[in-house]
């Protein structure tokens, strides 16, 4: 059960003649790798005698084989070979360090659509124009840094990312409802709001109750609205283990310390008494509140955002990211994942709901309970992300 890929434009990493960023690159690949992604290519590990152009570079070919995390020296034409065979393996990325040596080992196609696998690569500014005859208008060019890689990488990415941290443990329990569906495993209990009625869902429970908690994460992927949400629940119920330490709260007071232009996308319970004057977006706004097309306009001149965890299910959450991006944002609801993962594609605070009573809590939902009931059942924590270095 695979998710469909996001397409990503071929990405190059601009740098200075003086300056290498091999290591930036082997960097980010080396995390991907480490979150379950399939990453291929390499980088150049030694940078005596190379100025990043790709020129004296000819006697200097130690590499990271980032497929299997070895250190490996071969010549200029087994690195072809190498290379070639790279680019034909099924994998999420391919990463090359130093772009004009990728042209001349891998006899790279003139256009980057004949490549399967999206490329991320690097060159000194003076051979950009290599670049350009390469991937014309479908590539990107991306300055030197780990955020702008992210950025590149896409925001689409973290229902893939988040589901690939999932393992393969039992499930101990679907409960659906009116409004919500809840996910047992064996060290959590997830939940997600319920998009449609639940008759479509109850169906498929007795096969989705016999597949695993990582099998059913993967539908998170999904564009259908009632997997989307049965793979959210799976991920919260891994993600949000019983044990987890947060900080007291949904956290949103937080966002009193911001000036005046907090957006809040979703009317949580009680947000304006907590920021009255933040402006409001829901999609059937009521008097005072904001339309969703209002939402370009108000995120980029916001000082940061307090979006719901729904955004996820209706799949606006990454579109939000992007449009709030360098900008204050908490995501928050009793379906939000409590996941670091989450840190790299732009919350920096998740407030969550950690389930301490899964039983009770299943009679509830059963028994139609909403996000405002679940409080006797489990406790609401938040999670900031560490302050950059």
């Amino acid at each position: 059960m695979n998710m469909p890929a996001p397409h990503i434009r071929p990405g190059v990493v601009v740098h200075h003649s003086a300056a290498t960023v091999d290591g930036l690159l082997e960097q980010f690949a080396v995390t991907l790798k480490a979150r379950g992604f399939a990453v291929v290519g390499y980088t150049q590990r030694s940078a005596k005698g190379c100025n990043g152009s790709g020129h004296g570079c000819e006697n200097n070919r130690e590499y990271l084989d980032l497929a299997t995390n070895r250190t490996i020296s071969v010549e200029r034409t087994a690195a072809r070979s190498y290379l070639q065979q790279a680019m034909r393996q099924k994998a999420d990325l391919l990463v090359v360090s130093r772009f004009a040596g990728y042209l001349a080992d891998a006899d790279a196609p003139a256009n980057p659509g004949t490549n399967s696998l999206p490329l991320l690569t690097s060159i000194a500014g003076q051979c950009i124009q290599k670049w350009f005859d390469y991937a014309h208008y479908q590539g990107s060019m991306l300055t030197p840094d780990l955020k702008a890689l992210w950025a590149w990488w896409g925001t689409e990415q973290l229902y893939r990312d988040l589901a690939l941290g999932v393992p393969a443990d039992d499930v101990l329990r679907i409960v659906c409802g009116n409004r919500w569906i809840m996910v047992e495993g064996p060290h959590g209990t997830g939940l997600a709001h319920l998009p449609c009625s639940p008759k479509t869902i109850l169906p498929m429970l007795p096969d989705l109750a016999k597949k695993s908690l990582a099998e059913l994460a993967l539908l998170a992927g999904a564009w259908d609205p009632p997997k989307l949400a049965i793979g959210l629940a799976a991920i919260n119920a891994h993600y949000n283990r019983y044990d987890l330490a947060g900080l007291s709260g949904n956290g949103a007071k937080t966002f009193r310390t911001e000036s005046k232009k907090i957006v809040v996308i979703g009317a949580f319970p009680g947000i304006k008494s907590i920021l009255p004057g933040a402006s409001v977006i829901e999609a059937d706004p009521r008097p005072g509140e904001y339309p969703t097309i209002a939402m370009d306009a108000l995120l980029s001149g916001c000082s940061g955002a307090i979006v719901s965890a729904s955004t996820l299910i209706n799949r606006s959450l990454p579109r939000i990211l992007t449009l709030a991006q360098g900008r204050p944002l908490g995501l928050i609801g009793a379906a939000t994942p409590l996941s670091p993962r989450l840190w790299d594609y732009g919350p920096n605070l998740l407030g969550g709901f950690i389930v301490r009573s899964p039983s009770a809590l299943a009679q509830a939902i059963r028994a139609g309970a909403r996000a405002n009931d679940f409080g006797e059942f489990g406790r609401y924590v938040h999670l900031r992300a560490p302050r950059a270095s």
